[in-house]
């Protein structure tokens, strides 16, 4: 009795699903879990899906398949694979019986909160009520019967009633299922689902014969592919406790390949169906189909030669072909050529197809000049307003940051100084606010740092694009490509763009015919005479106006640099530096055969050193020094692979030139070359076998042995060796005749004097590149300078 005194029935059935499994056949598949995983193993192909792999080079599945293997996959992980879904809805007609779960609530006169379980006597049991009859009564049925039941005893209540997990039925699948046995599937399960729940038929059963056997009599035939296809769904039946899914082998199968819309391997129903029923369930064909191109390959084993092959259309004659086991029909796709058209491409605003019409010429195609702006070129213009919005970005970023930080010479030592004593002192006091001032000041550096590079980047990718933003037309050749049908050869027909555009009544304006593909090149697509081809130059440093100029045919650099406004009072032409892009290939060329060089020549140097030991070498000792001799020599080639070749080419200049243009070299410039003109340096640089690697104040008319005496020579030096690396570019290295007179050369600003050492005092570094002829092999042949020799000293 509840406090209230209305009567209280609260009770759990034990024989629910909390407490007792479901019932079902001891050993059966049962839907709660415990599968094995081989039961989603793929399909094996039969052997007439292995013959058309075999004949066509298709892997087809058999049409259908596809919707088992999704409800395999579909399946929570470690539950059955083919388990239909739990929470089914229930039709108000469902019969209930025993095994069903029936949940009761009542309030009003009585409180009733009852799951419980029909028995096997078709009886639910309520407290106070007694046994009530469900077994037979329909779903939609149960609350009215209750109600009644309980009205016997109590007045003014309401009921409600619902059903919990239903019983479950034991079904057998025979003949060619995937998985035969005996399965536990839900009351509510039909035909169709307890067919997917139970994995359907094997490669070797049928689809469209699946019958339903009850009491030994055949209650229906199912046609899987009226509900794959069209949803047809009037053959389903309920099962019961004990039905038979019986899937007879298939009556044959076909195979379609080619332009249909599913291509598969399809089951025959009878021998009397014909292509039009079979296309219905492929979906037809797609539009790029040829429906006059269809052959028919078919099978006569009583045949010494069992194969033949028809040809027919998909007309009405066509697709009343009886259709017969072993078929294999291919549907050809249509011919994609046009019969009318005519093409234009390259180099164009719009590569395009046009129909053709009599009478037709270039000019049609290519109306005027404007229709030649290809879409990379305006995607070049747009990718400049990009690149400018980013320069923007990065100047307000400038902005933002104190012009005292960005100004202040002394921000570096202020940062270092505070990073040594400010963090110290602070990590020894607990106060925070100088380490937090150092980094303040980091902050502010790293934004400046950041600043420069983007306007730096910017700045050099908007020097590199000037010129680049639209590609330059080749005017003096276009081509026709035409086919002769006749012979089936292609003639090219060349010929004059610029005149065409220029003059429609030209010759060159050639009549088009259908199928012509028309192209247009730009000077890019193939070579050109030089004096037909564009040349960007940039002139940089200190001349007047320093840019991107463009060069006319033969122009030499004398001549630019004049058109530049010619030299500021601060240059200092001997040190001009030219470079060239196909110089640079070169470079990076020799550069690459001379590392394989020296890699091949390390091996040989090893292998000399551990010979070299003898026997009597201690092991471990003779290890360490071949261990030490390889390091080192990866270190040296290292070194030489960083070496970045910048395509500078020697002016080899007079030295007493000064700022005279008229002497510069009479050199004709390329697109892309680029000649940067310094101002006057007051340093002259010594590297190698000396006492102090400096760069030394330049004093006019001394000698490469005055300035030695000031770095001081090292006796491991090799006076006969040195180098003199001039400002142009150009090295002067000892001829070996007698005396050396590089030591009597005078010195100009920005030179660099190089003292090798001895070759019995050179380090292993030095002795790798002497293997090379000689270290000028690297600075002079290669084009590199003094920086190259910094790099494979360190």
């Amino acid at each position: 009795m509840s406090a209230g005194g209305v009567p209280s029935i609260r009770a759990v059935d034990p024989t629910s699903p909390f407490g007792t499994p479901a019932l079902g056949a001891q050993g059966a598949q049962t839907l709660q879990g415990g599968y094995n995983q081989q039961l989603v193993d793929p399909l094996k192909p039969n052997d007439f899906q292995k013959f058309v792999l075999e004949t066509t080079g298709f892997k087809l599945p058999l049409y259908g398949q596809s919707f088992f293997d999704n409800v395999q996959s579909s399946q929570r992980p470690g539950g059955n694979p083919f388990a239909p879904i739990d929470n089914a809805p229930v039709t108000s007609d469902y019969p209930l019986g025993p095994g069903d779960q029936v949940i009761i609530r009542g309030w009003g006169s009585i409180d009733i909160d009852v799951r419980t379980t029909i028995d096997r006597n078709g009886m639910v049991t309520l407290p106070r009520v007694g046994a009530v009859q469900l077994a037979g009564v329909k779903a939609g049925q149960a609350e009215g019967v209750l109600h009644n039941a309980v009205g016997k005893y109590y007045k003014d209540f309401q009921l409600s009633v619902s059903l919990g997990s239903l019983r479950s039925i034991t079904v057998y699948v025979v003949g060619q299922a995937r998985r035969p046995g005996s399965y536990t599937l839900s009351s509510v399960s039909t035909l169709a689902s307890g067919l997917f729940a139970t994995g359907g038929p094997n490669a070797n059963g049928s689809m469209r014969r699946v019958q339903l056997k009850r009491a030994g009599q055949v209650v229906t035939e199912l046609d899987l592919y009226s509900f794959l296809s069209q949803g047809s769904n009037g053959a389903d039946a309920k099962l019961i406790d004990g039905d038979v899914i019986f899937i007879p082998p298939a009556a044959g199968h076909i195979a379609m390949v080619g332009k249909v819309n599913n291509p598969a391997v399809y089951e025959l129903k009878s021998t009397s169906e014909t292509l039009e029923q079979l296309l219905s369930v492929a979906g037809g064909v797609p539009v790029v189909a040829d429906p006059r191109r269809v052959t028919l390959e078919r099978i006569n084993a009583n045949l010494n030669q069992p194969r033949s092959v028809e040809g027919f259309a998909l007309d009405a004659a066509g697709l009343k072909t009886a259709l017969k086991n072993g078929d294999l029909l291919t549907v050809q796709a249509i011919n994609p050529e046009m019969a009318n058209a005519v093409t234009l491409r390259g180099n164009v605003a719009q590569a395009t197809r046009l129909p053709w019409r009599e009478g037709m010429r270039v000019t049609d195609l290519i109306p005027n000049k404007e229709a030649l702006i290809s879409r990379d070129s305006i995607r070049r213009q747009n990718e400049a307003l990009f690149d400018g919005n980013q320069r923007e970005r990065a100047l307000r970023e400038r902005e933002m940051i104190p012009d005292d930080l960005l100004a202040d010479p002394q921000l570096e030592a202020q940062i270092d100084r505070q990073s040594r004593e400010g963090v110290i002192s602070a990590t020894q006091s607990g106060n925070t606010a100088a380490s937090k001032n150092t980094r303040e000041l980091r902050d502010a550096r790293q934004a400046r740092l950041f600043s420069q590079q983007r306007l730096g980047s910017s700045a050099l990718s908007l020097s590199e694009s000037i010129g680049n933003s639209y590609d330059e037309i080749n005017w003096e050749y276009a081509l026709i490509e035409r086919l002769n049908r006749q012979d089936m050869s292609v003639s090219l027909v060349p010929f004059n763009l610029g005149r065409v555009l220029a003059n429609a009544k030209d010759p060159d304006n050639q009549v088009l015919q259908p199928g012509d593909v028309v192209t247009v090149f730009s000077v890019n697509d193939m070579r050109v005479p030089m004096a037909k081809r564009r040349a960007m130059v940039r002139i940089e440093g200190e001349v007047a106006s320093p840019g991107v100029y463009q060069v006319k045919p033969g122009e030499t650099l004398t001549t630019v640099l004049q058109r530049a406004g010619g030299l500021t009072h601060d240059a200092y032409l001997f040190g001009a530096s030219f470079y060239r892009e196909d110089v640079r290939k070169s470079q990076t060329e020799n550069l690459e055969k001379l590392i394989r060089r020296l890699e091949a020549e390390s091996s040989a140097s090893v292998a000399q050193i551990s010979q070299s030991m003898g026997a009597s070498t201690d092991a471990s000792l003779a290890q360490a020094r071949i261990l030490a001799a390889q390091q080192a020599q990866r270190q040296s080639i290292d070194r030489v692979r960083s070496l970045k070749p910048e395509g500078r080419i020697a002016m080899d200049m007079p030295a007493d030139m000064f700022n005279y243009v008229n002497k510069l070299p009479d050199l004709r410039l390329q697109n892309g070359d680029r000649f940067v003109v310094p101002s006057r340096p007051d340093f002259v640089y010594v590297f190698g076998s000396v006492n102090t690697e400096s760069a030394l104040l330049y004093k006019a008319d001394q000698s490469v042995e005055q300035y030695l005496k000031v770095a001081g020579v090292s006796q491991s030096a090799d006076r006969d060796g040195v180098i003199l690396i001039r400002a142009d570019g150009s090295a002067v290295t000892s001829t070996g005749t007698w005396g050396n007179p590089v030591l009597s050369t005078k010195v100009m600003p920005g030179d660099t004097i190089v003292m090798p050492e001895k070759l019995d005092r050179e380090a292993t570094w030095s002795a790798v590149i002497r293997n090379t002829k000689d270290i000028t092999q690297i600075l002079y042949q290669l084009g590199l300078g003094a920086a190259a020799y910094k790099t494979l000293r360190n």
